[in-house]
C-alpha cells in the first residue's frame, strides 16, 4: 500500500485503515454493525484521497483492491448475520420439539432399571447387527442377580423387558437396579451401550442447549433421547 501526506508532514497507510475497519485495534470495531463500517471506510478513503502526495498519488489498482477489501468483509459480516439468524430459527425449533415431548416416555444413555410389580424395562443400542445379546442385570450391591440373552438383534436401539425375577424365579422387591449389555456376531465383540427409560416432565434451557427433565433419572440433553416409546 502507497503511504499519504498529511498537511503535518506525518503519515498514514492503507494498512492502518484496514487495520482500524477490522478491529485490529479493539474488539468493539469488529463487532460494529456493516453500515457503520462503510461509512468509515469511506470516510477515511476519502481523507486518503483528499491528503495524497501529489507527486506519488495513489493508482486505481490500490483504489479497486481497498473497495475489494471492504466488499469481503462486509461480505462476511452479512454472512454471519444470516447464519446467526438461522441458527436461531433452528434454536426456536428445537425448543417447540422439545416442548412436545413432555408426557412422552424416552430411551435415553443409561442403565438403570426400575422394578415393580410388573418387572421392568431397559433398552439397548447396537452399533451393528448381533446374533447374541446378553443383559446382566445387578442389585444395590453390585450382585448380577439375572443373566437373560435376548437374542438376535439389528443394528439400533430397541426395548427389552425384565419379569422382575432372579436367576432362582423369585420376585425381587420393588426399587432401582442396574444392568450391564454385552453383544456379539460370532466371534466378534458388537458394541452396545446401555439405556434407561424416563418420562419426561419438564423443559429446562442450559449454557449447551435445551435438556428434558426426567425427575429421578436428571437432565438429559434433547439430542441424547435415542427413541420416543
Amino acid at each position: 500500500m502507497a503511504t499519504v501526506s498529511n498537511t503535518s508532514n506525518s503519515t498514514t497507510s492503507a494498512a492502518d485503515i484496514f487495520a482500524s475497519i477490522n478491529g485490529k485495534t479493539s474488539s468493539a470495531t469488529a463487532t460494529s454493525a456493516t453500515g457503520d463500517m462503510e461509512n468509515r471506510f469511506l470516510t477515511l478513503l476519502t481523507t486518503q484521497l483528499k491528503n495524497q502526495d501529489p507527486l506519488n498519488p495513489l493508482d486505481n489498482a490500490q483504489v479497486t483492491s481497498q473497495l475489494a477489501q471492504i466488499n469481503t468483509v462486509n461480505g462476511i459480516e452479512k454472512l454471519n448475520a444470516t447464519l446467526g439468524k438461522l441458527l436461531s430459527a433452528y434454536d426456536d425449533s428445537k425448543s417447540m420439539q422439545a416442548a412436545g415431548m413432555i408426557g412422552k416416555t424416552v430411551l435415553v444413555p443409561g442403565s438403570n432399571l426400575v422394578a415393580t410389580a410388573s418387572g421392568a424395562i431397559g433398552g439397548v443400542n447396537l452399533d451393528a447387527a448381533a446374533d447374541k445379546v446378553v443383559v446382566k442385570i445387578t442389585d444395590k450391591s453390585g450382585k448380577v442377580i439375572q443373566t437373560e440373552n435376548l437374542g438376535e438383534k439389528a443394528a439400533g436401539s430397541f426395548v427389552f423387558t425384565w419379569d422382575g425375577k432372579d436367576a432362582d424365579g423369585k420376585a425381587v422387591a420393588a426399587g432401582n437396579y442396574k444392568f450391564t449389555v454385552e453383544a456379539s456376531k460370532g466371534d466378534k465383540e458388537v458394541k452396545a451401550s446401555a439405556l434407561q427409560i424416563g418420562m419426561v416432565s419438564a423443559l429446562v434451557r442450559g449454557k449447551t442447549g435445551f435438556q428434558l427433565d426426567l425427575g429421578d433419572a436428571g437432565l438429559v440433553g434433547f439430542d441424547d433421547v435415542q427413541q420416543i416409546l
